[in-house]
């Protein structure tokens, strides 16, 4: 039970936290921009991508071209010549406002994450608030090193984005962490003796 109340109270302060750094902070936006022409895209969009939800990478490489020597300079001047395009695609419009389903997710996403970390920390010694906030920290540096950093590396996504994301992921689960670890920390009985 101790285990199950703190994975909702980390769940609970990370999506607290993620509304708090999207809706008050501009975390969550750094390096959104508005296209010039957005009726223009939309409408190349719909006529240049496949009616079907997916992520294009622009110029495209076909990784079965490899070892066409040809093909591999053709796609290299391409690339070099046009502006890059990383778009994550579906063409069926759905309303961005109407976001209870997507709320859900991020809150049972936001507490399996936490199971995660309640998991790790009842298995270590010296539970408390402190110990609670160096884990939490960990994992959420943990995280944005194994999938921030990659998508910075290979599709370009911006600096301030990739750093905005790590301040969200890091704070939020030392915040997260700390508050867990507190809870675990207050009353430890034998079922939560780390293990020798």
């Amino acid at each position: 039970m101790r285990i199950a109340i703190a994975t909702l109270i980390g769940g609970l302060v990370m999506f607290f936290w993620g509304a708090f750094a999207h809706m008050v902070l501009p975390l969550g936006e750094l390096s959104m921009r508005a296209p010039t022409n957005e009726d223009t895209v939309l409408a190349a969009l719909r006529e240049g991508l496949p009616a079907e939800h997916g992520i294009y990478v622009l110029p495209h490489f076909d990784p079965a071209m490899h070892d066409n020597d040809q093909a591999m300079k053709n796609y290299s001047e391409k690339a070099k010549a046009n502006p890059y395009a990383f778009i994550v695609y579906t063409p069926n419009g759905k309303d961005p406002l109407a976001m209870g389903g997507n709320l859900f997710h991020q809150w049972l996403s936001d507490t399996l994450a936490a199971l995660l970390v309640a998991l790790v920390l009842v298995r270590t010694a010296g539970l408390g608030l402190v110990r609670g906030l160096c884990i939490g920290l960990a994992f959420g540096v943990f995280s944005w090193l194994a999938l921030s950093v990659p998508f910075w590396n290979w599709y370009r996504f911006p600096g301030a984005f990739t750093a905005g994301y790590l301040v969200e992921q890091a704070f939020g689960w030392l915040l997260a962490g700390a508050a867990m670890g507190w809870w675990l920390g207050r009353k430890a009985g034998p079922s939560l003796k780390p293990m020798p």
